[in-house]
């Protein structure tokens, strides 16, 4: 459909190289191990203490994934940017556990594709 994928990560560049080997990923994957981009795009949370040592119990270092101890996760989130630099379509839910399904996201580009005029 001519869009590029870029995914952006809370993890640092090391552990997002070591992703993309594991998993085949052919798409661009970037760091934002500072969350400045997404607290830029202000959809930015700071996980509270007791949650941060509550995730360690299940393996999952905050402070170890993005070199950082900020403790800041972006929320679910997709953004559908036209070649204009302008929003299009933009998913944002708090609620980590509820993520866009890949139809929806894929009938949202489709439905963002330019329609041919018709020849006069």
């Amino acid at each position: 459909m001519g869009y590029q994928l870029i995914a952006i990560s809370p993890d640092k560049a090391e552990k997002l190289q070591e992703s993309v080997e594991k998993n085949k990923l052919n798409y661009l994957l970037l760091s934002d191990s500072s969350a400045s981009a997404a607290t830029g795009f202000g959809i930015a949370h700071r996980v509270d203490d007791p949650t941060v040592e509550l995730y360690k119990k299940y393996n999952i270092d905050l402070e170890k994934v993005s070199g950082e101890k900020h403790h800041i996760l972006p929320v679910p989130s997709v953004f559908i940017v036209g070649t204009d630099g302008v929003i299009k379509f933009q998913y944002v839910n708090p609620d980590y556990k509820i993520r866009l399904s890949s139809e929806v996201i894929l009938a949202a580009a489709k439905a963002l594709i330019p329609k041919a005029k018709p020849q006069d």
